[in-house]
């Protein structure tokens, strides 16, 4: 029970029961004009039980922070409530600023329910040093023994690499660690990049739960390791009886199979999405429709698309942008004219552009591509980003209309990245310009001075031109320069195993034999 003040037990049960039937914010309202009537309009019981139904329930937090401006000197349970329901709702800053005033009140005394959703929305507005500022008033506070303060801690710091050592050292001295902590500390070493320490945490837990498998395979796929996400996968579904494979389990290990191009198994994951009822919302039909898409079967793609009830805006997307990738532009532009007609007013968003441009790039289509990049300013206010001038000047170049493409360079509202001028020098080695490219890769030794990929597309373009002393000038200076290139990596799916293969590799214990057989097939043996 709550320890602030109650009223009669009669008018609790009364009041409860109205809120249980309670579904409109005039039926709040009308309840708490018949508290204020008797008098119970500044009864702190009353007003936690309104706010928190009028946060969870309702989901209307200016009303809940209404009722809460008028009380005189809200308890620890209004604060709680409160910076809860903005630090759930991503309202980061509100959340802080409510509890720096309750801070600089110096009444009531912060309770340890409130510190973990304070330290959730620190590293959102504060970065490190709002996390370290909080961590600090735990521990005059005496709640630095908490487990679930030692959680929050530990998930706040884990979301800066500077910081990651001090998540690790909350962790060891934590007094009691349960599957949440392991799981926190799993997260941030995979939200960071480091999947090596995350994978091995995660092999030490003496436990698991569903959110640790998932933690662990959407680290190896949001980090590229696709292989090692798909034979997670497998281990659980074939290992953990107790642990069934949830939404998010399944979304992660679909783009997996999507990136790696493992149809088959893909297939197998719809067919236990469908066994186990997980199919349900459009998050998942979205997942299948990219994983298809990525797997060139479009027409399973489409079919998933087609049969999805709810199409949100990024069901629109996903299947436009399989038939942008494939290079089917007429595909996508029929997709984009069918989102304008349906009856669901969805509008279109920077994504959806970014598929409509690459359509256009793929189908040569140079007047509607500027169309749909002009209309998509014009018509719908939505500011080009870097990836919508690449996909533009990408069209422009491969279609050898280089001063338009030009000029898109010189109007960009920021400076101009890597993916801009590779477009450009992939024009110009289309279309033989050896001056533009020269000057392109120009600009991208200034962005990467070590990368020697872009040396090698210059080559590339000598190499067209027939220009063998500058191939050998650039190949001589990018020697010299130590400069990397990284690596073409593919994969292909034999008897559903995933066999992935990077560029000139010498690691695979089979290596000679691939080789062999590599050579007979190019014909050079």
């Amino acid at each position: 029970m709550l320890a602030f003040d109650q009223p009669k037990p009669t008018l609790n049960h009364h009041v409860l029961a109205i809120l249980e039937r309670c579904n409109h914010i005039n039926h709040l309202k009308q309840l708490q004009a018949f508290l204020i009537a008797l008098g119970h309009g500044h009864t702190q019981f009353f007003a936690f039980k309104l706010v928190r139904f009028c946060t969870l329930a309702l989901v209307n937090l200016p009303y809940a922070r209404s009722i809460f401006d008028h009380l005189t000197s809200p308890n620890v349970f209004l604060y709680t409530a409160m910076v809860t329901a903005y630090s759930s709702r991503s309202d980061h800053k509100s959340a802080l600023l409510l509890y720096r005033d309750m801070v600089r009140r110096k009444s009531p005394r912060p309770n340890h329910f409130i510190f973990p959703h304070v330290l959730k929305s620190c590293p959102e507005v504060l970065g490190s040093r709002g996390t370290e500022l909080v961590h600090t008033q735990i521990v005059k506070s005496g709640f630095a023994q908490y487990p679930v303060v030692q959680t929050a801690l530990l998930d706040s710091y884990s979301r800066f690499c500077s910081d990651l050592g001090t998540a690790r050292k909350v962790f060891d001295e934590m007094s009691e660690r349960n599957v949440v902590s392991w799981t926190a500390m799993v997260s941030g070493y995979a939200r960071l990049g480091k999947m090596g320490s995350a994978v091995l945490m995660f092999e030490e837990m003496p436990e698991r739960d569903v959110p640790a498998w998932n933690a662990v395979i959407a680290g190896c796929t949001q980090n590229g390791l696709f292989s090692e996400s798909i034979s997670l996968f497998r281990r659980m579904v074939t290992m953990e009886e107790d642990n069934r494979p949830n939404q998010v389990t399944v979304v992660c290990s679909l783009s997996a199979c999507g990136h790696t191009g493992m149809l088959q198994l893909g297939r197998c994951i719809h067919g236990y999405i469908y066994r186990y009822g997980l199919g349900s919302d459009s998050f998942i039909s979205n997942a299948l429709v990219d994983m298809y898409g990525k797997c060139g079967n479009l027409k399973e793609a489409r079919r998933v698309f087609d049969k999805t009830s709810k199409r949100s805006l990024t069901s629109w997307n996903s299947m436009i942008n399989c038939f942008a990738l494939h290079g089917q532009s007429e595909g996508a532009i029929r997709v984009f004219e069918e989102m304008m007609e349906c009856v669901d007013d969805v509008i279109p968003d920077g994504v959806t552009f970014v598929g409509l441009l690459n359509a256009c790039t793929h189908g040569g289509l140079v007047e509607q591509g500027q169309f749909y990049f002009e209309s998509m300013i014009r018509d719908y206010r939505i500011e080009p980003q870097i990836e919508h001038y690449g996909c533009l000047i990408d069209l422009l170049g491969r279609a050898g209309r280089f001063e338009e493409a030009m000029g898109v360079v010189r109007g960009m509202r920021m400076p101009p990245d890597e993916v801009v001028w590779g477009s450009l020098l992939n024009g110009c080695k289309i279309h033989g310009r050896i001056d533009l490219a020269e000057f392109a890769v120009k600009k991208l030794v200034e962005i990467d001075p070590k990368n020697g990929g872009y040396g090698a597309m210059l080559a590339n373009v000598y190499v067209e031109s027939g220009k063998w002393d500058e191939v050998r000038t650039v190949r001589q200076m990018l020697k010299e320069q130590n400069a990397y290139k990284t690596p073409g990596c593919s994969w292909i799916e034999v008897d559903n195993r995933v066999n992935q293969f990077y560029s000139v590799d010498t690691t695979h214990p089979r290596t000679e034999e691939i080789y062999t057989i590599l050579d007979c097939l190019l014909g050079f043996s």
